[in-house]
Formats: structure tokens, C-alpha cells, sequence
């Protein structure tokens, strides 16, 4: 067997996700004493890349551009390149995801991409998912690159003043000091009750448009408001009807596992039909608390049913015969997203009777046209 033609520095590391970085023509580095002196020594800024083992649009980008000699050759000209496992560092995920937020107010996610002032390892811009050619809205990544680093050569004042702030409100956001005399009530709590039922789907359930996510902390908490509300015999109707349709809702659609239990990561649309194939052990952890939670509360079957179907995938799929348990199933298997979860009609038609088979296809859609 020959031996492949590019080696950089992650391949020592013990993370599966450097590891699958370890070939790629681009000099990744892991974060490190060595990798911070050379991008210091050489003042090139830094390239960083956080993402995961089972992240789909992180092995999307590692496919198009990191394995891209062409792409690699203009990351290591003008770059130090460093690749973060985010489950091995979630300190540094956390901070460069909250000054994602900051720089962009939006959201960031996976893979991050974001570029450092090459001596105090501060963000000036910053993105996720960058295609290799024009797309999506987006100019070609090697584009974005050669224009973050001419401004990075003529504009490196301006930066350091921008970065200033930016310091100021990670300082803040990351310690949130507690005042010293500060009183505690349930304002904070009713302020968030009033946001979550102002962004309710109706229709749907969930919060906002697509892409959906769970969210079960904001439901856990509505939940919980429900639940004292009834208790004071001031029964809050908004936030039942947010929690419980949005959790039955889930239960019965595509993101959730019908045949082998536990939530994928987050529906594409707004209805819960398409998922993104990638189940998170800290997403069913707490859909898990939540849904037990929820039979509690209203003993309705389906939130039994999920419950002990979600605990069953997670003994039997996710811990390991070591101890523990492993953080994520991967979207991807045989280069596919999706492809060990997706069932053709014709699969569906021999395991079940045309009696069953007339009850399943309209409700599960196996259908001729695909879906996607």
C-alpha cells in the first residue's frame, strides 16, 4: 500500500476528527504552543477551522476544498492553518462561537471558519460553511482568502482597533460578572416565557422558520412555567400549547427516528419532515429528560412511547462496551447523506402487507418521488 502523499502535523493527534485532516495537502496544525509561535514569527494571520467527527457540511468543505491541492497551496501561502476538534475543545469552540455571534449577529455552527490577528489570537472576520466555487449566495473560498489576507496586510491598524471592542464584549459575555447587590426574582423568566411563545410556530410547532432545531431547554423551561401555573390555579393555556404541540409535533415527524428511536440533529423545513441525519448524544440527553418530563406532566402514551425508545437507542447504539458513551452518529455513511436511514417504497413493500403497506405510505411518504 503507498504511502499517501501528504502528512501534516495532525497526525499525532488522538482526536478521530484531526485525524481525518492528517492527509490533506493543507499544513494543518493542531492548537498549539508551536503552531501560535509560527503564525507570530512568520505575522501571518491564523486560519482557524472548528468542527467535528459527524458534522456533514464539515466533511462538505474537507471534501471540496481542504483535499483541493490548489485550494491548499493559496490556505498555506498566506495562512497558519489550525484545526480545533470541538468536542475535544469546547473552551475554544465557546469563544470563538460567541465572537461569531458578536461579529455577525447570527448564529454560528459547524464548521467555523475564522481568522486571527496572528500575535493575541483575536478574531477579525469570520464565517462556517464556505463553498470552493461561487455558490449559495458566496464568493469561491479561495476568493474570500486572498481578500481577508491583502486586508489583513494594508488594514492591520484598523483591525487591532476593531478588535479592541470585540475584546470588550468577549470579556463580558464570557465571565458575566455578577453584580454584587443584585436582586433575584422571576422577571428574567417571564421575559424569556414572553419571547418563546411570541417566536411559536403554530402551525408546525418549534420556534422560527427552517432550519429547525429543538431547542429543549426553551421548551424545558415553558414546561416548567406551565407546569407552576397549574399548580397556582392560573393555568398559562400559551405556553401548554407551545411545549406539547411542539413535542408532539417532533414525536411524529421526520426528525425523530420512527423505527429506531432518538432525535436527529434538526429538520431542513419547517414541518420536522427532513432531517439532518446526525444524532447528538447532548441533543437526546436532554429531549430525553424533557420528553419524561412531559409524560409526567400529562401522562399522553406518545411522550411515553418516545421516552423509552430514545433511552433504548441510546443504550443499545450509543454506549460503548468501555463505559461511556459515544457523542455522535454521523450523517454520512457511504459517502451519503442519510443513506442508512432512507427506505425506497419497494423496500417498505416487502416487509409489509398491501393491508399495512396502505396505512404506512401516506403516513411515512415512501414514495416514487424523492424527497429530498
Amino acid at each position: 500500500m503507498s504511502e499517501p502523499p501528504y502528512t501534516n502535523r495532525l497526525i499525532k493527534e488522538t482526536s478521530p476528527y484531526l485525524r481525518q485532516h492528517a492527509h490533506n495537502p493543507v499544513a494543518w496544525q493542531p492548537w498549539d504552543q508551536a503552531a501560535l509561535a509560527q503564525a507570530r514569527c512568520e505575522e501571518k494571520p491564523i486560519l482557524l477551522s472548528i468542527g467535528y467527527s459527524a458534522c456533514h457540511w464539515c466533511h462538505v468543505m474537507a471534501h471540496e476544498s481542504f483535499e483541493d491541492e490548489a485550494t491548499a497551496r493559496v490556505m498555506n501561502e498566506l495562512f497558519v492553518n489550525i484545526k480545533v476538534d470541538r468536542e475535544e475543545r469546547p473552551d475554544l469552540d465557546k469563544i470563538y462561537q460567541t465572537a461569531f455571534q458578536l461579529m455577525n449577529r447570527r448564529a454560528g455552527g459547524w464548521p467555523l471558519t475564522m481568522f486571527l490577528m496572528h500575535d493575541d489570537q483575536l478574531p477579525f472576520v469570520g464565517g462556517t460553511y464556505f463553498p470552493k466555487t461561487p455558490r449559495y449566495g458566496m464568493p469561491a473560498f479561495t476568493e474570500v482568502l486572498r481578500r481577508i489576507s491583502g486586508y489583513y496586510r494594508q488594514q492591520r491598524d484598523v483591525l487591532r482597533e476593531q478588535n479592541q471592542l470585540l475584546l470588550d464584549a468577549l470579556r463580558f459575555e464570557i465571565s458575566a460578572p455578577a453584580a454584587g447587590m443584585a436582586v433575584l426574582n422571576g422577571a428574567p423568566l417571564q421575559v424569556a416565557r414572553d419571547q418563546l411563545v411570541r417566536g411559536f410556530d403554530p402551525v408546525n410547532g418549534g420556534f422560527g422558520a427552517a432550519p429547525k432545531f429543538p431547542h429543549p431547554t426553551s421548551l424545558e423551561r415553558l414546561l416548567r412555567h406551565w407546569a407552576i401555573s397549574a399548580q397556582q390555579s392560573a393555568v398559562d393555556r400559551e405556553s401548554e400549547t407551545v411545549v406539547l404541540t411542539t413535542l408532539r409535533k417532533m414525536a411524529l415527524g421526520g426528525i425523530y427516528d420512527q423505527l429506531g428511536g432518538g432525535f436527529y440533529r434538526y429538520s431542513v423545513d419547517a414541518r420536522w419532515e427532513i432531517p439532518h441525519f446526525e444524532k447528538m448524544l447532548y441533543d437526546n440527553g436532554p429531549l430525553l429528560a424533557l420528553y419524561a418530563q412531559a409524560w409526567q406532566a400529562t401522562h399522553d402514551p406518545l411522550f411515553r412511547t418516545v421516552t423509552e425508545e430514545t433511552s433504548g437507542w441510546v443504550m443499545r447504539e450509543m454506549q460503548s462496551p468501555d463505559g461511556g458513551y459515544y457523542a455522535t452518529l454521523d450523517a454520512d455513511s457511504e459517502g451519503e447523506e442519510g443513506k442508512f436511514y432512507l427506505w425506497a417504497p419497494e423496500q417498505a413493500r416487502v416487509l409489509l402487507d398491501a393491508e399495512d403497506y396502505a396505512v404506512v405510505a401516506p403516513y411515512y411518504g415512501p414514495r416514487p418521488a424523492p424527497q429530498f
